[in-house]
């Protein structure tokens, strides 16, 4: 009888938890957020769609370092600014030839120098950069004329080909969309977007090249391996009202990283927070020593955390957090 006893209060027991665990909601159970089913009952919500959800908003990092970036680049006096890709074809020619004219010069401008890019974009015009007279050309001529950019031999065979498809299958204008360009030979994501948005003031997506790989990643803004993995994390969040001047401003930025550093230290100098933007510049790749310029001494005598960032950047290049 006591062993009966002992099974009917277990029992019961078991039942009574039971039944409360059926009344607990879902989030309870598994620590997550809860929604209503289509039943009524409560079920987690997917964890691919929380993340989702996560990665469309702005990380805070980006929020703290583009308006230093916009700062830093408002003058708009990089290389990119003047003889970058949407700067070299000719303003005054007919619209069918601007259109070529900014598709070549994006499919010259990988691995090239903005500068270089508009040395052989200035010998392409003095030739006629027209899709008929680029088609008629022969491939030797256009490597010599072009022979300023990397992989010059590759690109003036890519450049004639897409003069003669365009011919054949556009009716001698360049495509307008996204795939059209893609299928086009040599040319990528990058040139793609970058000529729908020069050629036909279209911005379907961001213009992402070494430099704005480079920096997004070493600022902590995304974690991506290549290129068009950037692109794509970038669009999930950043404000589309953002994406006409992005390219320019981080590939500028990224010039004059590698071009002249010391003019970015004297603007990050002329800021009000020169502290978050001296420290900004450096985890991009802006050495920054004591000794150098008389203007970041005299900083740092003042504000500790400018003496402090100096001192712990050394000579090294890591990331300050």
């Amino acid at each position: 009888r006591l062993r009966w006893r002992r099974l009917e209060v277990g029992r019961s027991n078991n039942e009574g938890s039971a039944r409360a665990t059926l009344k607990r909601p879902a989030a309870a159970l598994s620590g997550g957020s809860a929604r209503k089913g289509r039943d009524g009952v409560k079920v987690k919500k997917k964890g691919k769609a929380a993340a989702n959800a996560r990665a469309s908003r702005p990380p805070a990092t980006w929020k703290a370092d583009y308006p230093l970036i916009q700062r830093l680049r408002a003058r708009r006096d990089a290389p990119v600014d003047s003889v970058g890709c949407e700067r070299l074809a000719d303003p005054k020619a007919k619209r069918a030839d601007f259109e070529w004219q900014c598709l070549v010069a994006a499919m010259l401008s990988s691995q090239t120098k903005d500068q270089a890019n508009a040395e052989a974009m200035t010998a392409l015009h003095a030739h006629g950069n027209t899709i008929e007279n680029i088609s008629r050309t022969p491939v030797s001529l256009l490597d010599k004329l072009i022979a300023k950019v990397g992989f010059h031999s590759v690109k003036a065979k890519n450049v004639r080909a897409a003069a003669e498809i365009c011919l054949a299958l556009h009716k001698g204008r360049v495509p307008r969309t996204i795939e059209g360009l893609l299928a086009l030979p040599g040319v990528g994501p990058k040139m793609a977007y970058l000529t729908l948005h020069a050629a036909f003031d279209a911005q379907e997506g961001i213009c992402v090249d070494t430099h704005v790989h480079r920096i997004a990643n070493v600022l902590r803004w995304i974690r991506t391996k290549t290129p068009e993995e950037t692109r794509m994390a970038l669009e999930a969040w950043l404000p589309k009202r953002y994406w006409p001047d992005f390219n320019i401003l981080m590939v500028g930025l990224g010039q004059q990283q590698q071009q002249t550093p010391q003019k970015l230290v004297e603007r990050c100098l002329r800021l009000k927070s020169p502290a978050a933007a001296l420290r900004l510049v450096a985890n991009i790749g802006v050495p920054l020593r004591a000794g150098r310029l008389p203007a970041l001494d005299a900083l740092a005598g003042r504000d500790p955390a400018v003496r402090r960032l100096l001192a712990a950047r050394g000579g090294g290049r890591g990331r300050e957090k």
